[in-house]
């Protein structure tokens, strides 16, 4: 169902709403305070000590956040910084010191301050729906959801499947060089993907909108491996092929295997951590359903190709001579 008027909820004369933002430095969250800011929100950033040097906090202060430094591990002061808001957004990333115990400081403080909403740092696929330990970072988001539904809060997660910008990156399953799209199990299990910005436009429509429910699920595009196949070469103009590796037990070895012989136990996101995402990905079980996409018609959804295109067009701009 679409929320008529998210961004003024309380009506047109009504001020503009404070959301305070945790994680406004990293791509997701710089991405989600300009998009408040340009919803005619005030956006109040919380970055720890020692960051206001970062080249992001200049640019959030020349659009017109207010950035404060914050020991997260100071209730009182992490409590004042949530005063008066009505949304309180975490973009935080990192293992168990962050999803679970900073973004649990962060709700205390919250709900100290009186703050009605709370939008946690989920923006995965549905974890929900996984078995325990199928997904270190998953479980760790897992967690935290349980202690944020036994807070005095109303929560919103946003799942929005896996982050669309990766494929030819952290999770190389579009592969340029040798013009393949790799995959494992069926070349027809449907897949959600949804652009950075796309993610961080609807996380900030669902900040400033007091009627959302407790998960909200998007997907800019719903793709089998045939259709990142048909993607890839109408993007490029080079035919693709699809380069299956094995099935989905095989995967599950490899990354059992690669996070014996490589733990790498203090990184975010680790080989393995990859394997683990598109294992559960491509199993089915957290297939994003019922879609929220319609729930604010302003959001204009990026396509598989479209973001290949951009792509191709950024790269061929990089090439010497242009």
């Amino acid at each position: 169902m679409a929320a008529a008027n998210a961004t003024t909820p309380l009506g047109p004369d009504a001020a503009p709403a404070l959301v305070v933002l945790a994680g406004a430095t990293g791509d997701l969250g710089h991405r989600i305070a300009l998009a408040l800011l340009g919803r005619g929100a005030r956006v109040r950033a919380l970055i720890r000590p020692g960051s206001a040097a970062r080249p992001a906090v200049a640019t959030l202060r020349a659009h017109g956040a207010e950035v404060l430094e914050v020991d997260f591990d100071d209730a009182n002061a992490l409590a004042q910084t949530c005063a008066g808001a009505a949304c309180v957004v975490s973009a935080l990333s990192g293992l168990r010191d962050v999803i679970v115990d900073a973004q649990t400081h962060l709700l205390e403080a919250a709900v100290a301050a009186g703050v009605p909403r709370f939008i946690p740092s989920d923006y995965s696929i549905d974890f929900t729906k996984l078995p325990a330990g199928s997904n270190r970072n998953l479980d760790l988001r897992r967690e935290f959801g349980r202690r944020l539904d036994q807070a005095p809060i109303r929560a919103t997660s946003i799942l929005n499947g896996m982050f669309m910008d990766l494929l030819t990156g952290q999770a190389p399953v579009i592969l340029f060089k040798i013009k393949r799209i790799l995959y494992w199990g069926s070349v027809d299990q449907p897949l959600d993907f949804t652009s950075i910005a796309d993610t961080a436009a609807f996380t900030a429509a669902a900040a400033l909108d007091p009627t959302t429910p407790r998960y909200l699920r998007v997907a800019g595009e719903v793709a089998t491996v045939r259709d990142l196949q048909a993607s890839a070469s109408a993007a490029t103009g080079r035919r693709f092929r699809r380069l299956r590796a094995g099935g989905l037990w095989l995967l599950k070895l490899m990354s059992r295997v690669t996070r014996r012989l490589a733990p790498a136990p203090n990184d975010v996101f680790p080989p393995w951590q990859g394997m683990q995402y598109l294992h559960n990905m491509f199993t089915g079980l957290p297939k994003l359903a019922p879609l929220d996409n319609d729930r604010y018609p302003d959001i204009r959804w990026t396509k598989v190709q479209d973001m290949l295109t951009a792509k191709k067009v950024t790269r061929a701009a990089r090439q010497p001579g242009n």
